[in-house]
């Protein structure tokens, strides 16, 4: 009572009190208006950008979104082109090189071991991405943010609502959002067949069901102005038969079925407020021979087998897939092995790139002077051929398969590595396809879709799709 008698018996009392009412209305309404919008980011694991135009796939909901909003022709890949990388490049806007999750694993020169990186065995987030996510930036704005198994995020503390990348039970359940848990338990969404679905050789089918109505409950219920979903499901198929194979063409079918559950929620919880980028993270290439660098290795002395196991190492070669991590560990002849491993990998069957430390920050890789994790040399594979770390037998280059395969890995100059990107809802630019983009300009564009902006990075936002508001 007093205020008020005092605001209206002094005029200047009363201005300032106006101007705070002001104030506090805008931030009442730029509170209401980030708690209106959200942006879902889908990873369709292995989603290439030659499925958009090809007639056999189909995708009605997918190719709707791409028809009233946005797409690109190709999207680029970081190197190696393999899911831990190019997810985290996906949330990052930044190269490996900067980022710091190198590859799916690494070689530890110290332990001489090999390092998962996949599925997030051993490390929390805060262990292996080194620069602010896309989700660390929203939730430092104060806006809510969810992942449902999205690469290298388990146990971030700036997600809201969560459930890892991980396949055991016990980690999956350790690291997943606890009131979260009991949420899927009352809505009958079975978590705790995560281990026996990732074991099971069709397991990516349920997966990728029970990960679209975690996503559908979180949405309707929680209302995150930030969403990343990983669908699981095209990669497996397309590993185990091949690109553009008939299973190929159904797995996309059964993504598009995910998707549009996702959209659905989305349209439901918020019309006219919601926008939704589907992407891949990375192309697929088909394979019937595998290259056996630590074969080659094994030849030229720099590795010993006996009993078919590894007794002993000058060098090392751990695969990415389409791509090979060559390690020298014999630090006093380094320089020597390494001039002539490249030139005898230049020469090799199959081979596509060899990528010598000097062209590393070109790539966006990082030095193993800088991150001792890295390999010192990166070669890659043509179409048709993948790697193997097997070091017994005589092949360097095995005989063809009677059976397609794919993979990835390869390097991004490769035509079938592009990935799909299609961006629809508020804020997107309508009938607007880009004949390419990059990978790190996802989290950028993000960013600019919640108002935000990503110092630092290595990509942009694409105003070419988006519509200022």
């Amino acid at each position: 009572m007093n205020w008020r008698l005092n605001v209206a018996k002094s005029p200047v009392s009363r201005k300032r009190a106006w101007a705070l009412l002001a104030l506090l209305a805008g931030l009442l309404n730029m509170a209401r208006a980030a708690d209106d919008r959200i942006v879902v980011l889908i990873s369709v694991d292995g989603f290439a950008s030659y499925y958009l135009d090809d007639p056999k796939a189909q995708m009605p909901v997918i190719r709707r979104l791409a028809r009233e909003g946005a797409s690109a022709g190709r999207m680029v890949v970081p190197l190696p082109s393999v899911t831990w990388p190019c997810h985290t490049t996906l949330a990052t806007g930044a190269y490996p090189a900067k980022h710091g999750v190198i590859g799916n694993s690494y070689w530890d020169r110290d332990a001489g071991k090999v390092v998962p990186l996949i599925p997030d065995p051993l490390f929390d987030k805060d262990e292996i991405v080194k620069i602010p996510t896309i989700y660390d930036v929203a939730h430092q704005a104060g806006m809510k943010t969810a992942a449902i198994c999205w690469p290298a995020s388990r146990n971030a503390k700036t997600l809201d609502w969560t459930v890892p990348d991980v396949f055991e039970d016990d980690l999956f359940q350790k690291y997943g959002t606890p009131s979260l848990l009991e949420e899927f338990r009352a809505a009958a969404i079975p978590f705790e067949m995560q281990m026996a679905w990732c074991k099971a050789p069709g397991g990516g089918v349920p997966r990728d069901w029970m990960y679209a109505r975690m996503a559908d409950l979180i949405i309707r219920k929680h209302r995150p102005n930030l969403m990343l979903l990983h669908l699981v499901e095209a990669d497996h198929v397309q590993h185990a038969k091949g690109p553009k194979s008939p299973d190929a063409y159904w797995v996309c079918s059964h993504s598009d079925d995910r998707v549009r559950d996702v959209v659905e929620a989305c349209e439901a919880t918020f019309p006219g407020r919601a926008t939704v980028i589907v992407v891949g993270d990375h192309g697929f290439i088909p394979y019937v021979r595998t290259i056996q660098p630590n074969v080659l290795l094994r030849q030229q002395g720099l590795m010993a087998v006996e009993k078919g196991q590894v007794t002993s190492r000058q060098a090392t070669a751990l695969g990415q897939g389409g791509a090979s991590f060559l390690y020298v560990l014999d630090k006093a002849h380094r320089a020597e092995i390494l001039e002539k491993l490249a030139t005898q990998f230049r020469g090799l069957e199959g081979i596509d790139e060899v990528v010598t430390e000097g062209d590393f920050a070109r790539r966006g890789l990082v030095s193993p002077s800088v991150d001792p994790r890295m390999a010192d040399l990166v070669i890659t594979a043509k179409e048709g051929y993948s790697f193997s770390d097997a070091a017994t037998g005589d092949a360097v280059v095995s005989p063809p398969s009677d059976s397609v395969k794919g993979g990835h890995g390869h390097s991004p100059t490769q035509p079938m590595m592009g990935a799909a990107f299609v961006a629809w809802g508020w804020g997107i630019r309508p009938g607007v396809k880009v004949p390419e983009m990059r990978s790190v300009d996802v989290a950028p564009t993000i960013a600019a879709l919640l108002g935000l902006s990503m110092e630092g990075v290595d990509g942009r936002a694409i105003d070419a799709i988006l519509v200022r508001k």
